[in-house]
């Protein structure tokens, strides 16, 4: 089970820091991600960590302002979110991704992501 929360309103050019915590021993046996759905749209990736915390990859939209880390003793992942903008409000989802899939290929997947959080929403003003 995957808890997430830290959102709110922020104004733009704000920081934010997202939490998800799992539940359970084996987190070590996921990659993660964080997916976001803004109203009216898709949900659509944002950021995903491998699951020993080496690597990570970013949406191109929020590449240089998300960093995306992982404390594996604490079942935790995160999101630091700085110079927030506007166009960033939607409801942000963490999942789950089972490490014995390509992390290459899938981490943008949606459909491959087998637990999802139930999401904490982030409003950016302007």
């Amino acid at each position: 089970q995957l808890q997430a929360c830290g959102g709110g309103l922020v104004q733009a050019g704000g920081s934010l820091r997202l939490s998800c915590v799992a539940s359970g021993r084996t987190f070590s046996s996921f990659h993660m991600g964080w997916f976001r759905q803004a109203p009216g749209k898709e949900r659509e990736f944002v950021s995903a960590i491998t699951w020993s915390g080496a690597l990570t990859y970013y949406a191109d939209s929020v590449k240089g302002r998300f960093t995306i880390s992982r404390d594996n003793a604490k079942n935790t992942v995160s999101l630091q979110m700085n110079n927030l903008k506007p166009e960033d409000t939607a409801v942000y989802y963490c999942a789950a991704l089972n490490v014995a899939l390509n992390w290459h290929d899938r981490r943008e997947r949606r459909a491959d992501y087998d637990y999802w959080g139930q999401g904490t929403l982030v409003t950016v003003s302007s």
